[in-house]
């Protein structure tokens, strides 16, 4: 076996779009005018578009090298061409290499036609094709034709001795996918809910950040990464709080530690012990830092929370104070209200929102529609 086509073929796992190095240097080992490895990502949807007991259709990987189709007949095939492709693409045993004659059956109309109309006209008089099938059920097909001199058995060697590799490599590449579609949910997911998230050695050193994150440092306007790459920020006052919570993590009783960064704008951050995964190349990290951003300023919130429970601007500022985490002495002070004050507007609050005390205020408005407004 080529060991350059092995390299390429394991390489390419990781190019975007994958195996497009793998697919030419098949084309130039075997001499074809045209390769190509055809395949859907996910099992499901796997079957061609308009075959019989098709799935939803999930997006087509269609990588080639060499000679393409002329514009005429390739848009003949994105319009009607693939319905009435007649080539066995499912039928053909996994791992086994197949000629053209054995794909298409001289003297059938369909197949005949097919070939005239599609196949010659694009240089595509001698092919060759192999299905390979990884465990979790994604097929992927390599072609190559040409236009003159047939494929002989040493080519057809060549190829057949890819498939050993080719099931590995396909497989890597969907269970890759896989975990990079679960991050880009969940990453759509976290955004929507304004988190971001940082990572921290034990000594509160930042190692990696999402983007949300990244952009919070690089601002500098609350969060700040020293000269020594420790997390701090712009308030004295909370850089101590940080430093006291991550040197409380980092002792054997580490528990999560709530920290408010800013008031308005509203920024608050988790602090978490963490373990990495195994196998992982990253460096260790020993915490995680979740930051929670308000998107809206307090006036929009309070209005809000005015609107949905039916509170005075008094209450609902004192609502919202309370449902930020703020003892019912610390919310008065913010608001200028003496306690009794503040009690007597509590009560009238948890009357309208049918709370009945302040864990299910919090309970309430952060489960409310303003959790994702």
């Amino acid at each position: 076996m080529d060991a350059g086509l092995v390299e390429a073929l394991i390489a390419g796992v990781s190019e975007v779009p994958p195996w497009r190095r793998f697919v030419a240097a098949l084309r130039e080992s075997l001499g074809a005018d045209y390769a190509s490895v055809t395949f859907r990502p996910f099992a499901g949807g796997g079957a061609p578009p308009g075959a019989e007991g098709e799935d939803p259709p999930s997006r087509v990987m269609h990588i080639a090298s060499g000679r393409e189709w002329p514009p005429l007949f390739a848009r003949a095939y994105r319009e009607r061409g693939h319905v009435e492709d007649p080539l066995p693409y499912f039928a053909l045993v996994e791992g086994r290499v197949y000629a053209l004659p054995e794909l298409l059956r001289a003297g059938e109309p369909a197949h005949e036609a097919y070939r005239a109309r599609m196949l010659a006209p694009s240089g595509m008089n001698r092919m060759r094709m192999m299905r390979v099938m990884e465990p979790g059920g994604v097929s992927a097909w390599l072609t190559v034709t040409r236009e003159a001199a047939d494929f002989g058995r040493a080519e057809e060697a060549v190829l057949a001795g890819l498939a050993a590799f080719v099931r590995p490599a396909l497989a890597a590449y969907v269970a890759l996918e896989r975990e990079r579609t679960a991050a880009r949910v969940t990453g759509e997911a976290i955004s929507r809910l304004n988190f971001a998230w940082l990572t921290l050695d034990g000594a509160g050193r930042v190692l990696d950040a999402d983007v949300q994150g990244a952009e919070l440092l690089a601002q500098a306007r609350i969060l700040r990464r020293g000269r020594d790459g420790r997390l701090g920020a712009a308030s004295r006052e909370v850089a101590r709080a940080i430093a006291a919570a991550v040197a409380a993590l980092s002792g054997p009783e580490g528990r999560p530690r709530a920290i408010v960064l800013s008031r308005e704008p509203w920024l608050d951050m988790l602090l978490v012990p963490a373990s990495p995964a195994p196998g992982t190349a990253r460096p260790a990290h020993a915490m995680i830092a979740y930051v929670h951003a308000d998107s809206w300023s307090s006036a929009d919130r309070c209005d809000q929370l005015a609107q949905l429970f039916d509170l005075l601007p008094s209450e609902a500022r004192l609502a919202l104070a309370l449902a930020r985490g703020m003892s019912i002495a610390e919310a008065a002070g913010d608001l200028g209200l003496t306690v009794e004050s503040a009690r007597t507007y509590s009560k009238r609050i948890y009357a309208k929102t049918g709370a009945r005390g302040q864990a299910d205020l919090v309970r309430f408005v952060h489960r409310s529609v303003l959790g994702i407004a």
